[in-house]
């Protein structure tokens, strides 16, 4: 069984190849125009598509060593995303399926960072054991979900206004940090003081997730401080960094403390895009350790959008036939 997976729902095109549950390839264009602006211009984003999906599935394709007539059937991500170039991505898979007189199947791309740790790139390599609990922290999600079984997900909290990611974004931007900022505040913070500041932490009732006061008080620290010393940003960076930091992983940590006593589960998973910050990644290891639970910790590589989770949620999907008619479109927004 040989799946065809590819990822375009924001500015990263990818594509890989897995082959019964094992990861042959997997190719992925970024894209540097948007650092320029700071964020994603969606626009920009579909063009890009365009222009690198033929040759980044020919590369997938190739490097594992198959061909297109080996293909079984092909996997997308059909959302959530930025529409124009979750298009992009759906038009490529349903022109090389009909050519290919193979299936496709769409895949929720939040579903493919939950099932993320099922990409084995070698015959043994361990994975979760249902059920389990995964935190999913991205720029624009942030969730608690209990996952019953590849198919059976229940979301226990999510966030109520901004995600993690975006806070980590968002304040990095105030500090003159490029774009994305949070692969640069957690650099930062490997050299700053963690508790030199002190930032607002919500009081959200049950499981659910909230940002924004955070974000509010670390503009309002900034904008105290600079009003006495206009060069404060630039002399305090890394302690800025490491407490803004340290509060976004205790926010985290301390609903997923809650979820994991509610729930009993043996098992702890993160994923998305900040499950990339070395703080969230020591922090989630080190209360696994304690509490006794089994901790994975995704590599860095299937962290960020990429098509091999998309082809491994594929895989699920084809064991049940669950395959996707052509008469459905892309969706920009969508529950887990």
């Amino acid at each position: 069984m040989v799946i065809l997976g590819i990822e375009s729902s924001c500015d990263d095109t990818s594509a890989a190849v897995i082959r019964d549950g094992l990861l042959l390839s997997n190719v992925i264009a970024s894209q540097d125009v948007h650092a320029e602006y700071g964020g994603v211009v969606p626009e920009l984003a579909s063009r890009a598509h365009q222009q690198n999906i033929l040759p980044v599935v020919d590369t997938a394709i190739k490097r594992a060593g198959l061909t297109p007539a080996d293909l079984s059937a092909i996997a997308f991500t059909r959302g959530p995303g930025l529409l124009g170039s979750l298009l992009v991505g759906t038009s490529f898979a349903k022109g090389m399926s009909l050519g290919l007189r193979i299936p496709i199947i769409d895949v929720n791309h939040l579903h493919g960072h939950v099932l993320s740790h099922f990409i084995r790139r070698e015959e043994g390599d361990e994975i979760p054991t249902f059920p389990y609990l995964c935190l999913l922290v991205s720029g624009g999600n942030s969730q608690i979900i209990l996952v019953r079984n590849y198919n059976d997900m229940k979301i226990l909290g999510r966030t109520i206004d901004d995600a993690a990611g975006e806070a980590f974004d968002k304040c990095a931007k105030v500090m003159g940090l490029p774009y994305p900022g949070g692969p640069h505040i957690d650099r930062l913070a490997a050299e700053g003081d963690p508790k030199r500041f002190k930032f607002a932490k919500p009081h959200i009732p049950g499981l659910d997730y909230s940002f924004s006061g955070l974000k509010t008080s670390f503009l309002y620290t900034l904008r105290d401080n600079i009003k006495a010393d206009p060069d404060f940003v630039e002399k305090n960076k890394a302690d800025l960094a490491a407490s803004l930091q340290a509060t976004i992983i205790a926010i985290l940590m301390d609903k997923l403390d809650k979820a994991v006593r509610e729930t009993g589960v043996a098992t702890v998973a993160i994923g998305g895009g900040v499950s990339a910050n070395s703080g969230v990644r020591d922090v989630v290891a080190e209360y696994c350790r304690r509490r006794g639970l089994k901790a994975f910790i995704p590599p860095r590589l299937f962290t960020t959008d990429n098509a091999a989770m998309v082809a491994i949620a594929g895989y699920f999907k084809y064991l049940d036939k669950d395959f996707c008619p052509y008469d459905k479109a892309p969706y920009a927004r969508v529950e887990v």
